[in-house]
């Protein structure tokens, strides 16, 4: 397994991700929405749209973060991953995206602006393949990894699931 996922991390030229995992952006739309057309959250234009591929294996995770925009999960290749999110108002949730759609697994699913979401592979020894669709487009200057005690600070209730899914 590990051969195959190191092939795929080349073919694709994926990089590690801070959240964890690996991904290569593949998409940048050339459109700009200027900053004074965004929300308050934003500081600087930023492009339409934005798209990586994404690459988490069952050894790792994805840690609990959260960024000013929409992103959608796309589904490619693997193992299924239960995402995981924290919607401001301190909201738990999880989903399954993988292609078992009779199992009521999601191909695709959109994680909100402003939540805190994290991922895990949900079989061992294995990877997971999936693309991310941002809009307006991810900038770093968006993206928040969570601190374990701020984030246990914020939701005590989910103490033990923050514990699991991050790592400073």
């Amino acid at each position: 397994m590990k051969a195959h996922i190191a092939e795929i991390i080349d073919k694709l030229q994926l990089s590690p991700h801070p959240e964890g995992g690996y991904f290569k952006e593949i998409y940048r739309s050339t459109g700009i929405i200027p900053e004074h057309c965004l929300p308050k959250e934003f500081e600087g234009d930023r492009n339409f749209a934005t798209s990586i591929y994404f690459l988490l294996t069952s050894d790792t995770f994805s840690a609990f973060h959260k960024i000013n925009q929409d992103e959608t999960w796309h589904f490619y290749k693997g193992a299924s991953i239960t995402l995981h999110m924290i919607s401001p108002k301190g909201n738990y949730k999880t989903v399954i995206i993988g292609n078992a759609i009779e199992k009521q697994e999601f191909l695709q699913f959109t994680v909100l602006a402003g939540y805190w979401f994290a991922a895990t592979v949900n079989k061992e020894n294995s990877f997971s393949l999936l693309g991310c669709t941002v809009a307006p487009g991810f900038d770093f200057d968006d993206f928040v990894l969570a601190k374990r005690l701020d984030l246990i600070e914020l939701f005590p209730q989910h103490t033990s699931i923050i514990t699991k899914l991050t790592r400073v």
